[in-house]
């Protein structure tokens, strides 16, 4: 996977309460694949990330909502943790930096409650996606549909359910990151 996005800037929304191992590896395999990273947030500083309930270490944000611009980036990684999406979701920069992804059909890779923000930007409308099970109501009465299985791929957009999904997770984001733009948008 050496060098597969060389190239490729990504960016990875998140804020305080991240399931780390939900960054932490894809961030690694991003890395290993070639692709530049930056941890994008509404605060500056440090975020912290979560095992399931324990606090567990903290990520440096490289950019603000305020700094960043979704332009710079090829592509988008929302990593899960309940308190995470939820948080962004109430962020209006946050979901604007969302939507720009699937209203110019760059690839999107969100995992377990990452799809949260998949429902608020509009990408979720018609798209077959899989998430956190908690999820697949919101998911459904978003317009999307709700499967259960390991990785789901949908024109770009790339879904998983829980921490042990990483490894497919991870394989099918490098190959849609990969793929750069693709013509399905469903945030219009």
């Amino acid at each position: 996977m050496a060098n597969t996005l060389k190239g490729c800037k990504v960016a990875v929304l998140a804020t305080d309460g991240f399931e780390q191992v939900e960054l932490t590896e894809p961030v690694k395999a991003l890395h290993e694949s070639g692709a530049e990273v930056q941890v994008v947030s509404p605060k500056a500083g440090r975020i912290q990330g979560f095992n399931h309930h324990d606090k567990a270490d903290t990520v440096a944000v490289d950019r603000t909502l305020d700094e960043a611009r979704p332009d710079d980036y090829a592509a988008l990684l929302l990593p899960g943790g309940v308190i995470n999406p939820d948080a962004l979701r109430l962020e209006p920069k946050a979901v604007d930096f969302v939507r720009h992804f699937g209203k110019t059909g760059k690839p999107v890779a969100a995992i377990c409650h990452g799809p949260w923000m998949l429902i608020d930007s509009g990408i979720a409308k018609g798209r077959t996606v899989t998430s956190w099970p908690s999820l697949q109501t919101d998911l459904r009465n978003a317009g999307a549909k709700w499967v259960d299985q390991e990785v789901v791929v949908d024109q770009g957009l790339v879904t998983s359910r829980k921490p042990q999904d990483i490894p497919a997770f991870n394989r099918k984001m490098i190959e849609e990151f990969g793929e750069g733009r693709h013509a399905r948008t469903a945030a219009e």
